[in-house]
C-alpha cells in the first residue's frame, strides 16, 4: 500500500450501505479499514480483490468493552484521515418498554464508541491539516422514533451532537457534519417488527426507496476529498420526507 494514499475507516462497513462505501472509496483509490461484527461474508469478498482493504471484527454492542478507551486504541488505533460511523445496533424497543439496560446498548453501540474512536484520530488529523468525519443518523430523529426504534433514533440523536471544537478545527481543514438517512433499499428495516414499508414509502414524496448507491455516493461526497466547504451540518437525503 502506498503511504500517500489517503485513509479511510467504516464502522458498520459490513451493513449494505457500509459495503457500498466500501466499495465507493476502494474504487477511488483510498485505503480502507472496515469494521464489521458477524457479517463478513461480503467484505471478504471485496478484501479478495483488494490489497487495500483491512477488516476489523469488533462488537459494539459487549458491556464489558464499554468506556474502555485503551481497548479501543489498540483495535482501531489513530491512523485515520476520515472516519464514517454508520454502526445501527437496533432493538426493537419502543418508549414504553424501554428500559436502563435497551438504552445504554444503544448509546454504547450508536454513539459512545464511534465518538472515542474518532477523538481518537482527531489530533492526526489536524497535524497533517486534513480530515473528515461524517456521523450517519436517521430520519427518524425528526419524528421521535418509531413504534420499535425509540433507543435507535435516541442514540443517532446524541450521535448529531458536533463539539463547538469544530469551529476551530475547520480552520485546519477538518471538516465534520452528520447525514440523516432516510428510507433505504437494505435489510436493516427486516429487523424491525411491524414495519409496514409499503405505507412507509407512500409519505415519501420522491415515491420510493433510496438506493444504496445513492446513499453512498453522497456519504462520499461529504466524508472525501469532494468536501471542501461544509462543516459543522446535518444535512439529510431522505426523498423529501
Amino acid at each position: 500500500m502506498s503511504n500517500n494514499k489517503k485513509h479511510v475507516l467504516i464502522l458498520g462497513g459490513s451493513s449494505d450501505i457500509g459495503v457500498e462505501v466500501v466499495n465507493f472509496f476502494l474504487g477511488r483509490n483510498w485505503k480502507v479499514t472496515a469494521h464489521y461484527f458477524k457479517n463478513k461474508r461480503k467484505l471478504a469478498i471485496l478484501q479478495k480483490y483488494s490489497n487495500n482493504l483491512c477488516l476489523i471484527n469488533f462488537n459494539f454492542v459487549s458491556h464489558n468493552n464499554f468506556f474502555t478507551e485503551k481497548l479501543i486504541a489498540k483495535k482501531f488505533g489513530r491512523k485515520y484521515d476520515a472516519i464514517i460511523s454508520l454502526v445501527g445496533y437496533v432493538d426493537n424497543k419502543g418508549f414504553k418498554n424501554t428500559n436502563l439496560d435497551s438504552i445504554l446498548k444503544s448509546l454504547i453501540a450508536n454513539t459512545i464508541l464511534p465518538v472515542l474512536i474518532e477523538k481518537m484520530s482527531i489530533k492526526r488529523m489536524l497535524l497533517r491539516k486534513w480530515g473528515r468525519i461524517l456521523n450517519c443518523s436517521s430520519i427518524g430523529v425528526k419524528y421521535g422514533g418509531g413504534q420499535h426504534t425509540y433507543n435507535y433514533s435516541f442514540s443517532k440523536h446524541s450521535l448529531e451532537f458536533i463539539p463547538s471544537d469544530f469551529k476551530n478545527w475547520a480552520k485546519k481543514n477538518v471538516l465534520i457534519n452528520n447525514l440523516r438517512i432516510g428510507v433505504t433499499d437494505t435489510k436493516l428495516h427486516k429487523k424491525i417488527h411491524n414495519k409496514n414499508l409499503k405505507q412507509r414509502i407512500k409519505f415519501l414524496p420522491i415515491g420510493r426507496m433510496a438506493s444504496t448507491k445513492e446513499v453512498s455516493k453522497f456519504i462520499y461526497e461529504l466524508a472525501s476529498e469532494q468536501n471542501t466547504f461544509i462543516t459543522g451540518e446535518t444535512l439529510t437525503i431522505a426523498g423529501g420526507e
